[in-house]
Protein backbone atom coordinates (compact mmCIF):
# COMPACT_ATOMS: atom_id res chain seq x y z
CA UNK A 1 0.00 0.00 0.00
CA UNK A 2 3.01 2.32 0.24
CA UNK A 3 2.67 3.05 -3.49
CA UNK A 4 -0.93 4.23 -2.92
CA UNK A 5 -0.66 7.02 -0.34
CA UNK A 6 -4.15 8.41 -1.08
CA UNK A 7 -5.77 5.07 -0.27
CA UNK A 8 -7.25 4.29 3.15
CA UNK A 9 -6.17 0.65 3.56
CA UNK A 10 -8.82 -0.44 6.06
CA UNK A 11 -11.57 0.35 3.52
CA UNK A 12 -9.85 -1.20 0.52
CA UNK A 13 -11.11 -4.63 -0.61
CA UNK A 14 -9.70 -7.01 -3.18
CA UNK A 15 -12.43 -8.34 -5.49
CA UNK A 16 -13.44 -11.72 -4.09
CA UNK A 17 -14.75 -14.41 -6.41
CA UNK A 18 -16.32 -16.30 -3.52
CA UNK A 19 -18.53 -13.29 -2.75
CA UNK A 20 -19.98 -13.60 -6.26
CA UNK A 21 -21.09 -17.17 -5.59
CA UNK A 22 -24.09 -16.96 -3.31
CA UNK A 23 -24.16 -19.93 -0.89
CA UNK A 24 -27.93 -20.19 -1.27
CA UNK A 25 -29.59 -19.26 -4.54
CA UNK A 26 -33.07 -17.77 -4.36
CA UNK A 27 -35.68 -20.17 -5.69
CA UNK A 28 -38.61 -17.78 -6.12
CA UNK A 29 -39.49 -16.47 -9.60
CA UNK A 30 -37.65 -13.30 -10.68
CA UNK A 31 -39.78 -10.29 -9.76
CA UNK A 32 -40.05 -7.79 -12.62
CA UNK A 33 -41.80 -4.39 -12.59
CA UNK A 34 -42.80 -2.86 -15.93
CA UNK A 35 -43.35 0.87 -16.54
CA UNK A 36 -44.77 2.51 -19.66
CA UNK A 37 -44.87 6.12 -20.76
CA UNK A 38 -48.20 7.02 -22.34
CA UNK A 39 -51.78 7.44 -21.13
CA UNK A 40 -53.45 7.29 -24.53
CA UNK A 41 -56.37 4.87 -24.88
CA UNK A 42 -54.30 2.85 -27.37
CA UNK A 43 -50.85 3.36 -25.94
CA UNK A 44 -48.23 1.42 -27.88
CA UNK A 45 -45.72 1.60 -25.03
CA UNK A 46 -48.39 -0.01 -22.83
CA UNK A 47 -49.09 -2.66 -25.48
CA UNK A 48 -45.36 -3.47 -25.66
CA UNK A 49 -45.27 -3.72 -21.87
CA UNK A 50 -48.31 -6.00 -21.82
CA UNK A 51 -46.74 -8.22 -24.49
CA UNK A 52 -43.50 -8.18 -22.46
CA UNK A 53 -45.38 -9.19 -19.32
CA UNK A 54 -46.79 -12.25 -21.10
CA UNK A 55 -43.33 -13.21 -22.34
CA UNK A 56 -41.77 -12.74 -18.90
CA UNK A 57 -44.43 -14.93 -17.32
CA UNK A 58 -43.70 -17.60 -19.96
CA UNK A 59 -40.04 -17.35 -18.90
CA UNK A 60 -41.01 -18.05 -15.29
CA UNK A 61 -41.01 -14.50 -13.92
CA UNK A 62 -43.55 -12.84 -11.63
CA UNK A 63 -44.59 -9.50 -13.09
CA UNK A 64 -46.34 -6.31 -12.05
CA UNK A 65 -47.32 -3.49 -14.43
CA UNK A 66 -47.65 -0.01 -12.94
CA UNK A 67 -50.46 2.14 -14.34
CA UNK A 68 -49.28 5.79 -14.20
CA UNK A 69 -52.81 7.22 -14.48
CA UNK A 70 -53.29 9.60 -11.56
CA UNK A 71 -49.59 9.86 -10.69
CA UNK A 72 -48.95 13.53 -9.85
CA UNK A 73 -46.06 15.60 -11.07
CA UNK A 74 -43.04 15.59 -8.81
CA UNK A 75 -43.30 18.29 -6.11
CA UNK A 76 -46.97 18.86 -7.01
CA UNK A 77 -48.05 16.41 -4.29
CA UNK A 78 -46.47 14.89 -1.17
CA UNK A 79 -44.74 11.54 -1.41
CA UNK A 80 -47.58 10.12 0.71
CA UNK A 81 -49.83 10.31 -2.37
CA UNK A 82 -51.36 6.83 -2.95
CA UNK A 83 -49.98 6.48 -6.50
CA UNK A 84 -46.50 7.48 -5.35
CA UNK A 85 -46.66 4.98 -2.51
CA UNK A 86 -47.87 2.27 -4.92
CA UNK A 87 -44.97 2.93 -7.30
CA UNK A 88 -42.39 2.97 -4.52
CA UNK A 89 -43.73 -0.21 -2.96
CA UNK A 90 -43.53 -1.99 -6.31
CA UNK A 91 -39.97 -0.73 -6.72
CA UNK A 92 -39.00 -2.22 -3.37
CA UNK A 93 -40.74 -5.48 -4.34
CA UNK A 94 -39.06 -6.00 -7.69
CA UNK A 95 -35.64 -7.39 -8.56
CA UNK A 96 -35.62 -6.06 -12.12
CA UNK A 97 -37.47 -3.51 -14.21
CA UNK A 98 -38.55 -2.80 -17.78
CA UNK A 99 -38.97 0.82 -18.88
CA UNK A 100 -40.77 1.44 -22.19
CA UNK A 101 -41.45 4.96 -23.44
CA UNK A 102 -42.67 6.50 -26.65
CA UNK A 103 -40.28 9.00 -28.21
CA UNK A 104 -41.86 12.45 -28.15
CA UNK A 105 -40.02 15.51 -29.46
CA UNK A 106 -36.85 13.44 -29.62
CA UNK A 107 -37.01 12.35 -25.99
CA UNK A 108 -38.81 10.12 -23.52
CA UNK A 109 -42.22 11.35 -22.45
CA UNK A 110 -42.89 13.46 -19.38
CA UNK A 111 -45.02 10.62 -18.00
CA UNK A 112 -42.06 8.26 -18.18
CA UNK A 113 -39.72 10.79 -16.58
CA UNK A 114 -42.23 11.54 -13.82
CA UNK A 115 -42.36 7.89 -12.81
CA UNK A 116 -38.58 7.70 -12.65
CA UNK A 117 -38.34 11.03 -10.80
CA UNK A 118 -40.63 9.72 -8.05
CA UNK A 119 -38.16 6.89 -7.35
CA UNK A 120 -35.80 8.11 -4.62
CA UNK A 121 -32.10 7.33 -4.66
CA UNK A 122 -32.46 6.47 -1.00
CA UNK A 123 -35.20 5.89 1.57
CA UNK A 124 -33.69 5.79 4.99
CA UNK A 125 -30.94 3.21 4.78
CA UNK A 126 -32.44 1.60 1.65
CA UNK A 127 -31.60 2.48 -1.96
CA UNK A 128 -34.73 1.18 -3.74
CA UNK A 129 -33.24 0.82 -7.22
CA UNK A 130 -29.59 0.07 -6.49
CA UNK A 131 -28.41 -3.27 -7.84
CA UNK A 132 -31.67 -4.11 -9.61
CA UNK A 133 -31.57 -5.05 -13.28
CA UNK A 134 -33.10 -2.86 -15.98
CA UNK A 135 -34.15 -3.30 -19.62
CA UNK A 136 -35.02 -0.24 -21.73
CA UNK A 137 -37.36 -0.11 -24.73
CA UNK A 138 -39.05 2.53 -26.82
CA UNK A 139 -41.77 2.83 -29.45
CA UNK A 140 -41.55 5.25 -32.36
CA UNK A 141 -44.31 6.87 -34.39
CA UNK A 142 -42.03 7.03 -37.43
CA UNK A 143 -38.64 5.66 -38.37
CA UNK A 144 -36.52 3.88 -35.80
CA UNK A 145 -34.77 6.07 -33.27
CA UNK A 146 -32.84 5.48 -30.05
CA UNK A 147 -33.12 8.82 -28.25
CA UNK A 148 -35.50 7.59 -25.54
CA UNK A 149 -33.59 4.39 -24.76
CA UNK A 150 -30.33 6.35 -24.63
CA UNK A 151 -31.84 8.78 -22.12
CA UNK A 152 -33.26 5.96 -20.02
CA UNK A 153 -29.84 4.29 -19.95
CA UNK A 154 -28.41 7.47 -18.44
CA UNK A 155 -31.19 7.49 -15.82
CA UNK A 156 -30.71 3.79 -15.10
CA UNK A 157 -27.04 4.43 -14.39
CA UNK A 158 -27.96 7.40 -12.21
CA UNK A 159 -30.40 5.19 -10.28
CA UNK A 160 -27.51 2.70 -9.80
CA UNK A 161 -29.25 -0.04 -11.75
CA UNK A 162 -27.61 -2.84 -13.73
CA UNK A 163 -28.84 -1.93 -17.20
CA UNK A 164 -28.51 -4.88 -19.57
CA UNK A 165 -26.67 -4.45 -22.90
CA UNK A 166 -29.61 -5.30 -25.18
CA UNK A 167 -32.47 -2.90 -25.91
CA UNK A 168 -35.49 -2.55 -28.20
CA UNK A 169 -36.77 0.25 -30.43
CA UNK A 170 -39.98 -0.44 -32.37
CA UNK A 171 -40.37 1.76 -35.47
CA UNK A 172 -43.85 2.72 -36.74
CA UNK A 173 -45.37 0.94 -33.78
CA UNK A 174 -48.90 1.56 -35.06
CA UNK A 175 -48.20 -1.05 -37.79
CA UNK A 176 -46.93 -3.72 -35.38
CA UNK A 177 -50.16 -4.60 -33.57
CA UNK A 178 -53.28 -6.37 -34.81
CA UNK A 179 -56.92 -5.49 -34.13
CA UNK A 180 -56.73 -7.41 -30.84
CA UNK A 181 -53.78 -5.29 -29.68
CA UNK A 182 -51.40 -8.23 -29.94
CA UNK A 183 -47.97 -7.74 -31.48
CA UNK A 184 -47.51 -9.25 -34.92
CA UNK A 185 -44.60 -11.59 -35.71
CA UNK A 186 -41.63 -9.49 -36.84
CA UNK A 187 -37.99 -8.74 -36.21
CA UNK A 188 -39.14 -6.14 -33.66
CA UNK A 189 -41.04 -8.81 -31.74
CA UNK A 190 -38.02 -11.13 -31.86
CA UNK A 191 -35.83 -8.35 -30.46
CA UNK A 192 -38.20 -7.86 -27.53
CA UNK A 193 -37.98 -11.59 -26.79
CA UNK A 194 -34.17 -11.28 -26.87
CA UNK A 195 -34.21 -8.33 -24.47
CA UNK A 196 -36.49 -10.02 -21.96
CA UNK A 197 -34.58 -13.27 -22.10
CA UNK A 198 -31.40 -11.35 -21.33
CA UNK A 199 -33.11 -9.44 -18.51
CA UNK A 200 -34.26 -12.63 -16.79
CA UNK A 201 -30.78 -14.18 -17.12
CA UNK A 202 -29.07 -11.10 -15.67
CA UNK A 203 -31.62 -10.93 -12.85
CA UNK A 204 -31.06 -14.57 -11.93
CA UNK A 205 -27.31 -14.05 -12.13
CA UNK A 206 -27.10 -10.93 -9.98
CA UNK A 207 -30.04 -10.72 -7.57
CA UNK A 208 -28.42 -12.76 -4.79
CA UNK A 209 -25.08 -10.95 -4.98
CA UNK A 210 -26.35 -7.43 -5.77
CA UNK A 211 -25.28 -6.02 -2.36
CA UNK A 212 -21.71 -7.14 -3.03
CA UNK A 213 -21.73 -5.88 -6.63
CA UNK A 214 -22.66 -2.37 -5.53
CA UNK A 215 -20.46 -2.25 -2.40
CA UNK A 216 -18.10 0.71 -2.93
CA UNK A 217 -14.82 1.82 -1.40
CA UNK A 218 -15.85 5.49 -1.30
CA UNK A 219 -19.06 4.70 0.56
CA UNK A 220 -17.35 2.39 3.04
CA UNK A 221 -14.88 5.19 3.72
CA UNK A 222 -17.57 7.86 4.00
CA UNK A 223 -19.73 5.71 6.30
CA UNK A 224 -16.78 5.12 8.61
CA UNK A 225 -16.02 8.84 8.74
CA UNK A 226 -19.64 9.70 9.53
CA UNK A 227 -19.70 7.05 12.26
CA UNK A 228 -16.57 8.52 13.84
CA UNK A 229 -18.11 11.99 13.84
CA UNK A 230 -21.23 10.69 15.53
CA UNK A 231 -19.55 8.65 18.27
CA UNK A 232 -16.95 11.30 18.99
CA UNK A 233 -19.26 14.32 19.18
CA UNK A 234 -19.27 16.23 22.43
CA UNK A 235 -21.98 15.26 24.90
CA UNK A 236 -24.85 17.75 24.94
Amino acid sequence: MESLPALVPEHFRLPDLTQLQAPLRSSHPPRILLLYGSLRARSFSRLVVEESARLLQAMGAEVQVFNPTGLPLVDDAPDTHPKVQELRELTRWCEGMVWCSPERHGAMTGIMKTQIDWLPLSQGAIRPTQGKTLAVMQVCGGSQSFNAVNQMRILGRWMRMLTIPNQSSVAKAFLEFDDNDRMKPSGYYDRIVDVLEELVKFTLLTRDVAPYLVDRYSERKESAEELMKRVNQAAL
